[in-house]
């Protein structure tokens, strides 16, 4: 199997475990990126610019994400337990799609690929989680320049704050033929074609 390290102490190395962890600073970490977990959206003014995007996308484009996500959810198929992350082109084509324990990750996994690309900022492509949105998700799209996140959960109350202040469509319960939209609406069109805008 992939992803497996064994390790075999040595040498009576497995005596002085007690000794070294005994000896160690207890310190708590975090993986996330430095500015995850602010809790309020004045903190993040340094940091970020609004998103600008003049596109729309059709309804029936977002109401189809999450089957389309779901085709690349091969560990899922076996483990039911993750959690997943799409980028998608304006039109709805699934560009690249990621899984992880944490939505989080999912997101950081693809969000990392594109910038190792040099395709940073995302503007003409949209992001779709397979959990609910939270702040840090919608975080790590205006970092991004992501103007469009969907979900087929729902999202926090800081989230819909965090995307209505940085201009990002934010987009929840994403399932069969319905959603919500509850950050600016005018990037959804009701039409079955896409406008590209100014």
């Amino acid at each position: 199997m992939e992803n497996i390290v064994n390790v075999t102490l040595a040498n009576g190395s497995a005596a002085d475990i007690d000794r070294l962890i005994a000896d160690r600073r207890q310190v708590t970490t975090s993986s996330s990126c430095g500015v995850c977990g602010r809790r309020t959206i004045e903190s993040l003014a340094a940091y970020a610019a609004p998103v600008h995007a003049r596109w729309t996308i059709p309804a029936s484009a977002i109401t189809s994400l999450p089957a389309r996500l779901r085709t690349r959810q091969l560990v899922f198929d076996d483990t039911g337990g993750l959690h997943a992350a799409g980028l998608f082109a304006r039109g709805g084509t699934l560009v690249d799609a990621a899984e992880d324990v944490g939505r989080h990750n999912a997101v950081d996994k693809i969000v990392g690929r594109m910038l190792m690309r040099d395709e940073l900022p995302l503007g003409d492509f949209l992001l779709f989680v397979s959990g609910r949105t939270s702040f840090e998700i919608v975080q790590k799209a205006i970092y991004a320049g992501i103007p469009i996140v969907a979900a087929v959960s729902a999202p926090s109350t800081l989230a819909i704050e965090l995307a209505e202040a940085y201009g990002v469509t934010l987009v929840g319960f994403v399932r069969g033929e319905a959603f919500n939209i509850y950050a600016h609406p005018e990037r959804i069109a009701a039409d079955s074609g896409t406008s590209d805008g100014e």
